[in-house]
């Protein structure tokens, strides 16, 4: 069964076991299950539905396997002939998770 699931704000294509990288869930901790309940489609064949914007009473459960740090994004500002530079960095807070399960009732 593959389900279409909204979080952290970006949309994903998912199915049983597929392992996902998303912005941090930040009051999860790793080997923690997140219960995703904004799912927006789900089913296969004859059984697909498509939710209005999110199908009541279905749900996809993930586990967090490890919370980690993206590569380091570098951001540069510079006026020219002004003397102006600032460098600065970013590295995004990031989670890997694994779907266990997607229910429809």
């Amino acid at each position: 069964m593959k389900a279409t699931v909204k979080t952290q704000g970006k949309q994903f294509s998912v199915s049983k076991g597929d392992i996902l990288i998303v912005n941090r869930y930040p009051k999860a901790e790793a080997g923690s299950t997140i219960e995703i309940k904004e799912v927006l489609a789900a089913g296969e064949g004859e059984n697909f539905k498509v939710g209005t914007p999110f199908l009541h009473g279905a749900l996809v459960t993930a586990k967090v396997l490890e919370h980690k740090r993206g590569s380091k994004i570098v951001v540069f500002k510079k006026k020219k002939r002004k003397g102006y530079e600032k460098k600065r960095g970013h590295r995004q807070e990031l989670s890997v998770i694994k779907i266990e399960s997607i229910s429809l009732k």
